[in-house]
C-alpha cells in the first residue's frame, strides 16, 4: 500500500493541475484554429449576395434579441420579439419595460454595427458606455451609459463583485490590456475574454450581461466572425461557467460554450452560402383587413365576418387596434371559396378547417 505525506500530495495535485491546463491550452488552440478555417472557407464566398446579407442580418437580430434578453427574464416569445423589432408592434399581456428591451437591444445592434469598420483595437470606454446607454434608454435613464455608484451583488451567487470606487479603473485597464493588445490574442479569444472580464468587473448597475454580449459580438463581427448566440436553454451552463470562473476555477467550460456558439453560427452562414439551408424570417409578411380583402378577391365586412367566425385568424394588431393577418391567411381564405363552392355551411366549413 502506497502512503503519501500531505506535500507529496500537494504536488501530485498541481501536477495534474499543470497537465489539465497544459490539455486545455492545447485544446483551445485546435478550437481557435478550427473556427479559423470555417472563417476561411467562408471567406471564399465573399462578398455575400446582399439579399443573402440581408436575410441573415434579419433574422441574426431577432435571435440575438430574443436568446440575450430570455437569459435576463424576458418573457417575450421568439415570434413576439420578432413583432416588436421588424414591425415595432405591441403584443397583449406584456410589459411595456419588455417592449423596450427587444426595442433597445435592437438599436444597440444597429449602433455596433456602425462600428463594423473600426478595429478591435480602436474599442473605446465610450464606445461601451454607448452600448449600455441604449440598452437601458427608456427603462433607467438615470443609470444608462454610467457606471454604478452603488455596492451590488449578483442574485444567488457567491461571487464578490469589485467595489464600485473601483469601476473606472477596472474599465480603463480592461481597455487597455484587451483592445490596444488586441492583436496578441485570436478574435475570438478577444470576444469572450472582453465578455468575460466586463460581467466580472460588473461595471453598471443593470444590463451588464446584454451589454457584454454585445460587446462580444461587436469583435466577432469587426473580425469577420459571425455573432454568437446563447440559447435560452444553454442559460444555466452559461451563468455556472461564469461563476465557476469568477470563484477562481476553470474558465473552459465558458471558454468551450462561447465557441461552440460561434461555430453553430458559421454553420448557419456556410449552409445559407452553399444553398442548403438559409434562415427565414422570424414572421411572415403581416397585412391589414383590407389588403387580405384586396388580394383574395373579397370585401372586408366578409373577412371580418369570417375572422368573427374563427375561419380566419388575426396574427397581431396594430397600436391603433387594427387587425394583422399572415399573409398564409390567403390561401386559407381560398380554401373557404372552395369549400363553400361545394355547398358546405360556414360551420361545416370551420370543422373541416379544424380538422386540417
Amino acid at each position: 500500500m502506497c502512503i503519501y505525506s500531505i506535500t507529496q500530495l500537494m504536488l501530485l495535485a498541481k501536477g495534474y493541475i499543470k497537465i489539465a491546463k497544459y490539455y486545455f491550452i492545447l485544446y483551445t488552440l485546435s478550437m481557435y484554429k478550427a473556427l479559423s478555417n470555417k472563417k476561411s472557407e467562408l471567406d471564399k464566398f465573399r462578398p455575400l449576395p446582399p439579399e443573402l446579407v440581408t436575410n441573415l442580418d434579419d433574422w441574426f437580430r431577432v435571435e440575438l434579441t430574443y436568446t440575450s434578453n430570455a437569459i435576463e427574464g424576458n418573457t417575450l416569445t421568439r415570434k413576439e420579439t420578432a413583432l416588436v423589432v421588424e414591425k415595432g408592434l405591441t403584443v397583449r399581456g406584456k410589459s411595456l419595460h419588455e417592449h423596450f428591451e427587444a426595442h433597445n437591444h435592437s438599436k444597440a445592434l444597429d449602433f455596433i454595427k456602425s462600428l463594423v469598420d473600426k478595429k478591435s483595437s480602436g474599442i473605446t470606454e465610450k464606445d461601451i458606455l454607448e452600448i449600455h446607454r441604449l440598452i437601458l434608454h427608456g427603462i433607467d435613464d438615470d443609470n444608462a451609459g454610467k457606471y454604478r455608484s452603488v455596492p451590488v451583488r449578483i442574485s444567488g451567487s457567491m461571487v464578490v463583485l469589485p467595489n464600485y470606487v473601483k469601476v473606472p479603473i477596472l474599465m480603463n485597464k480592461l481597455v487597455a490590456t484587451l483592445f490596444q493588445n488586441s492583436q496578441k490574442y485570436h478574435p475570438v479569444e478577444l470576444a469572450l475574454l472582453a465578455h468575460y472580464e466586463l460581467v466580472t468587473i460588473h461595471p453598471f448597475a443593470d444590463g451588464n450581461g446584454r451589454t457584454a454580449r454585445l460587446l462580444m459580438n461587436l469583435i466577432l463581427i469587426q473580425n469577420g466572425y459571425p455573432p454568437a448566440i446563447i440559447n435560452k436553454r444553454d442559460r444555466d451552463r452559461y451563468i455556472t461557467s461564469l461563476e465557476k470562473a469568477q470563484l477562481g476555477g476553470s474558465r473552459e467550460n465558458f471558454d468551450k460554450l462561447i465557441v461552440k456558439a460561434v461555430n453553430k453560427s458559421f454553420t448557419i452562414y456556410l449552409n445559407a452560402v452553399k444553398g442548403k439551408d438559409i434562415p427565414i424570417k422570424s414572421i411572415q409578411k403581416l397585412i391589414k383587413i383590407g389588403e387580405l380583402a384586396k388580394l383574395t378577391g373579397q370585401s372586408v365586412p366578409t373577412i371580418r365576418y369570417w375572422t368573427s367566425k374563427g375561419l380566419l385568424k388575426v396574427s397581431s394588431k396594430t397600436e391603433k387596434g387594427y387587425s394583422l393577418y399572415d399573409i398564409k391567411q390567403i390561401e386559407q381564405v381560398k380554401q373557404i371559396l372552395a369549400l363553400k363552392s361545394e355547398r358546405y355551411s360556414l360551420n361545416e366549413i370551420e370543422l373541416i378547417l379544424q380538422k386540417n
